[in-house]
């Protein structure tokens, strides 16, 4: 049976100025703004090229605003995305690679900075915040690994 991840709740302490940092800003797509009732509201938005969407509004968790970090997009070139992003007015650490080789530690800590010297699949990471302070990485992953 396949299971596929679709949704990731995001907490965001103000759901309209969230909403115009990834519609407007990010340029995601924004599929859903419903306002069921007084406290819970539903808005969801999709990165180009994704099948996972992320949800916030109010009412959808207990997690405190800015708490989530580790969430990750994957590109096909690392550069091309910063430059995209910067041009959107988003602050974006990197490139850089991890110390050891493999993913990323938490934090800032262990960066090499650069992309991978053979620009290795995998082997290459950017990092962006929203507005409070929700971490985003980007993974350049230009062949994938067999079975994926």
């Amino acid at each position: 049976m396949d299971m596929k991840l679709e949704v990731v709740i995001l907490p965001v302490s103000d759901v309209d100025r969230a909403k115009r940092f990834y519609a407007e800003q990010l340029g995601w797509r924004l599929d859903a703004d419903f306002p069921i009732n007084d406290g819970y509201r539903i808005v969801q938005v999709t990165p180009p090229g994704s099948e996972c969407s992320i949800i916030f509004g109010e009412g959808l968790t207990r997690q405190e605003a800015g708490t989530l970090h580790g969430l990750q997009l994957t590109v096909t070139d690392i550069v091309e995305a910063q430059k995209e992003l910067e041009s959107r007015g988003v602050e974006v650490s990197g490139p850089f690679r991890d110390e050891t080789g493999a993913f990323h530690h938490a934090g800032d800590s262990h960066r090499v900075p650069g992309p991978h010297p053979e620009r290795a699949s995998y082997g290459t990471f950017a990092a962006f915040k929203d507005l409070d302070g929700n971490e985003w990485f980007l993974q350049e992953v230009t062949e994938r690994a067999p079975g994926r």
